[in-house]
């Protein structure tokens, strides 16, 4: 049953007003005036909001403003025994669903409340129709209004009309995977598949039967024939995530593969032809790698037809209020939960070294520990503190601290950001592999 708030301060009236709504269906919370009229409204959220002009206390247009601020959907009808022309003009441009003097007759107020509804109905319809397009169109989590990203987002949809190779790179947490989604759903092979693949999360010898498939016999466990990512993704879109965790003797066979645009199957004798557009993605520095012989320069050239660079989120802040409201709906906050300005700030003061991903926590955590509609800064959990030094600069507190325990934090933090993944820890810590394992080993850290 929906809910309608009446706010009027003519208490005869808003007795047989209720009465009458109540008959044609609705359930009624009535309000004698219109600081009651807020205090109701925050807590029993109404669908309808009817609200006279004259309520002793506050103006009816400044409750229709307000409610408006903080819900823009909700549709107000304004009604008045005083009313002019200019009065109803200013209650429309406020947002005001329509207007009706006084005295009016029971049926056009439940028609108005009817029709209120159903336009309400709609629009809802058409904002979650519009955030399904754009989950499944890639768009969802992308909005931007920063220039830069603006700028990359046009070249990326311009780039999803063609078939060249992509290369994406950015920090952990940027949203490659979904800027690769992106490009896939706007290309002309958004009906075939999108297959991905994280390099660095496959074991070296399972990495070739992962990309190409295998025979039947190949080797110990293969017990039928299998398809790789290859073929999976024929005539679609195949996306390689941590590219430069590529070894390098698969390096060569799948230069070989771009190059022919032919696959074998671990343990077979024929070729077969693959049509599959790839899509690439690393937070390695390729260039780097490249000097220091860990990456082929001729595959690096393969692949970065297209080169497109994510920003990292410090280097977007005037992002963060989009993507927190975007966050706060994929993660179905109340309709009533947002940040507080002070809250919004302790957000865009912070580095955000986990970008993206590490935001997308934060919002969720914020979700479940608020203390009420509002989230304020006292709300907000950052997992590396309340501020983060950008010069990388440490202050040793005056009674010391333990090394270890400091090396075994940053180790676990480094791990939880990179969700496990071994190589990646390391390289967000600036140490090789092997390092980090004999870290892991010395202070009894389990994945």
């Amino acid at each position: 049953m929906k809910t309608v708030l009446l706010i009027d301060d003519d208490a005869s009236l808003l007795r047989v007003t209720e009465y009458n709504l109540s008959q044609a269906g609705f359930t009624v919370f009535a309000a004698s005036s219109g600081l009651e009229g807020l205090v109701a409204f925050h807590k029993v959220q109404p669908d309808i909001v009817v609200t006279d002009v004259q309520l002793g206390d506050v103006d009816g247009l400044d409750v229709l403003k307000q409610i408006k601020q903080e819900q823009p959907d909700i549709p107000v009808i304004i009604i008045t025994a005083f009313g002019s022309i200019e009065l109803a003009v200013r209650a429309m441009e406020l947002g005001a669903f329509t207007f009706i003097a006084k005295p009016f007759d029971r049926n056009a107020l439940r028609l108005s409340c009817i029709k209120a509804l159903e336009m309400h109905n709609l629009h809802r319809r058409t904002r979650n129709l519009t955030e399904e397009i754009n989950r499944l169109t890639g768009a969802a989590g992308m909005e931007t209004v920063n220039t830069a990203m603006a700028e990359l987002l046009q070249t990326a949809l311009k780039v999803a009309e063609s078939t060249a190779t992509v290369l994406i790179t950015g920090e952990s947490g940027t949203g490659k995977e979904v800027l690769a989604r992106l490009i896939h759903r706007r290309s002309p092979r958004r009906k075939e598949p999108f297959i991905g693949l994280n390099c660095a999360a496959i074991p070296k010898n399972l990495i070739e039967s992962e990309l190409f498939g295998h025979v039947k016999g190949a080797f110990t466990g293969a017990i039928t024939d299998r398809q790789g990512r290859f073929q999976r993704a024929e005539r679609g879109t195949l996306f390689l995530d941590e590219i430069g965790d590529l070894q390098p003797d698969m390096q060569v066979k799948f230069l070989r593969v771009l190059q022919e645009k032919k696959v074998e199957a671990v343990g077979g004798q024929q070729e077969e032809e693959v049509d599959v557009r790839i899509i690439a993605a690393t937070n390695r520095n390729l260039q780097d790698a490249i000097a220091k012989g860990y990456f082929r320069e001729d595959l690096y050239y393969r692949l970065s037809v297209i080169p497109l660079h994510l920003p990292p989120l410090r280097e977007r802040k005037d992002d963060i209020p989009a993507l927190v409201c975007h966050f706060l709906k994929k993660h179905d906050a109340p309709a009533e939960v947002s940040f507080s300005p002070e809250g919004l700030q302790k957000l865009q003061d912070y580095d955000w070294p986990g970008n993206i991903r590490e935001l997308q926590n934060v919002v969720e955590r914020s979700i479940i520990l608020r203390s009420g509609p509002k989230i304020n800064a006292q709300d907000i959990l950052l997992p590396h503190g309340e501020q983060q030094n950008s010069t990388g600069k440490f202050q040793l507190p005056p009674g010391g601290v333990s090394l270890e325990a400091v090396e075994k934090t940053l180790i676990e933090q480094a791990l939880s950001q990179a969700e496990g993944n071994r190589s990646q820890a390391a390289r967000l810590l600036q140490i090789p592999r092997h390092v980090l394992i004999y870290r892991l080993e010395k202070f009894a850290i389990a994945l």
